[in-house]
Order: structure tokens, then sequence, then C-alpha cells
């Protein structure tokens, strides 16, 4: 199953069940830099749920919002904990960092945007987009 959130398709495969369980404690992972959930901020590609319902085996893959990111290390601990948190019969939690394709604020779900503009005040999407075509065109 692929969802749709914002710019951005996140595969999600497995028991809705356990998928439901997964996406909400993902939503309570935080960057510490951006005040915006690793679901909501569209850092979070794909969670794969394999094996049986009992002892499942959870694989995920995300990104960070740049490959020098300070927390590139502590994130996705922080993803694996919750998840662990969240699904205590998991036999495995995997989560792999990926830059491919790389991360961009159009990956951020429509939730996530309309933080962003409440926080900031303006929308940090349309403004990263006006400036990516100023500098490459478009």
């Amino acid at each position: 199953m692929y969802e749709e959130e914002g710019g951005a398709s996140i595969v999600l495969e497995g028991p809705k069940e356990l998928l439901d369980r997964i996406v909400e404690a993902l939503k309570e992972v935080y960057d510490p830099e951006i005040p915006v959930n690793v679901y909501d901020l569209g850092l979070i590609y794909e969670v794969r749920v394999e094996g049986p319902r009992e002892r499942p085996r959870i694989k995920v893959k995300m990104s960070l919002t740049a490959i020098g990111c300070p927390v590139s290390v502590a994130l996705p601990a922080y993803v694996e904990d919750a998840i662990r948190e969240a699904v205590p019969e998991a036999e495995d939690v995997e989560v792999e960092v990926v830059f491919d394709p790389p991360w961009t604020p159009e990956r951020v779900t429509p939730e996530g945007r309309e933080l962003l503009k409440t926080i900031y005040g303006y929308d940090v999407v349309e403004q990263w987009k006006r400036a990516a075509q100023q500098q490459y065109g478009g």
C-alpha cells in the first residue's frame, strides 16, 4: 500500500493494525531541530512489516533533512525505540537511513506543512520551492 502524504509517497506494507500503531509511534518522534514529527516532516519513506503478527519483523527506511544532520545517529535510534515500544511483540526492528531520493520540504505532509506555517508564520514549503526555482530555474 502506498500512502500519499503531501508531495511524497510513503510505502506502508503489512497488517493495517500494526501499521497504524507504527505510524502513531512515528508521530511521537521529533527532529530536535524542527518542531515537527518525523512522519509529518516526510522523513519516513517506507515501513514494511513481515512475518507472523505474533513476532513481526519491521523494516523502516527513513532519511534526514541533510546528510550532515547532527542527529544522524540519534534520530534513527529514537525511531527504533518508539516502534519497539508501540509493537513490543516485534522480533526485530531495523531502521535504515537512505539519501536516495534526497529529502526536500516537498515531502512534508499537509499536517506538517500547516504546523510549520503556524510556527514560522509563512509557508516554508512554498518558500523553498520559490528559492529552488530561482536558483535552478524551472
